[in-house]
């Protein structure tokens, strides 16, 4: 591996997502030594195809497209670099130099959804999600009902990762129907919605990072996807010639996902229950049965 770059639609500046992003490729120069490029605000086809063409003149032979986007301009334009290896999220990669990483968000909502059902007073517990497809959506509400089968588990999708004024209108309507606890599972538009939540005194569950320093009073854990570490993880395997083509799926087996430091509030037979089931997960792939 010569040198790495980065694509980001947004910002590296918006600690979560881009942050998180520009984190591993950081990782990536320290651990190989390399020099490394990035690029802010790539939101189309021909600004992705600019940005390759100018990291190609800067022998770049690993691209990470930090987003789903990239999968479809990857594919579109990844056959006349074959030199370099292009990299993205939750797509589909078909040819020979492309792979697309996905967390499996299953596990990370079951165990977020089992926190917020043991902690919410009105067991009454919400998720405000980007898209109808994230998988943790579907984790957190079984967790919450096999944690505390009376729960009711209330869930909203704003159909974009950013659009943080409908997610805030969302959450008005969910605090309206008593929710108590809220997983707002879209890194555009999570820490507002924590920051909202914190002054109307009611709890949260982080999303993407450790979320614990926005208030340990708020913030009850945190379901933690490591993006660092899984860029650390992809370049090791591009370099030594093991990074396979396609779709590739990562989890907490992989360390690249784990819950997050927990509030005080909430109790040590719990937090010890929730790292043995952590632990029993991935040893066995398989989840705590209803009670």
């Amino acid at each position: 591996m010569e040198r790495a770059g980065l694509l980001v639609p947004e910002t590296i500046n918006d600690q979560v997502w881009g942050t998180k992003g520009y984190q591993g490729l950081l990782k990536v120069q320290s651990e190989f030594g390399i020099d490394v490029f990035y690029k802010e605000g790539i939101t189309s086809k021909a600004i992705t195809e600019g940005a390759i063409s100018e990291f190609s003149q800067k022998n770049v032979n690993l691209i990470f497209g930090h987003g789903e986007e990239y999968a479809e301009y990857f594919e579109q334009l990844a056959s006349s670099y074959p030199d370099i290896h292009f990299v993205s999220f939750n797509g589909e990669a078909n040819l020979p130099n492309t792979t697309s990483l996905s967390f499996d968000g299953y596990a990370m909502g079951f165990f977020g959804g089992m926190t917020a059902a043991h902690m919410s007073p009105n067991k009454k517990v919400g998720v405000i999600a980007a898209f109808e497809w994230q998988p943790e959506v579907e984790g957190f509400i079984k967790g919450a009902i096999i944690e505390e089968p009376e729960t009711e588990v209330f869930v909203e999708y704003t159909q974009h990762w950013n659009d943080g004024e409908m997610a805030l209108n969302l959450l008005d309507e969910m605090l309206l129907k008593g929710v108590d606890v809220i997983y707002p599972a879209g890194d555009g538009f999570n820490i507002p919605l924590i920051e909202k939540i914190k002054e109307k005194g009611l709890y949260a569950i982080g999303y993407v990072s450790d979320q614990s320093d926005l208030g340990q009073s708020t913030v009850l854990t945190s379901t933690v996807q490591h993006v660092d570490k899984l860029y650390e993880l992809v370049a090791k395997k591009y370099a030594m010639g093991e990074l396979e083509q396609g779709n590739q799926h990562f989890d907490f087996k992989d360390g690249v996902i784990t819950m997050g430091e927990y509030s005080p509030l909430v109790d040590e037979e719990f937090k010890h229950s929730i790292q043995t089931y952590v632990h029993e997960y991935i040893e066995t792939g398989k989840f705590p049965s209803e009670k």
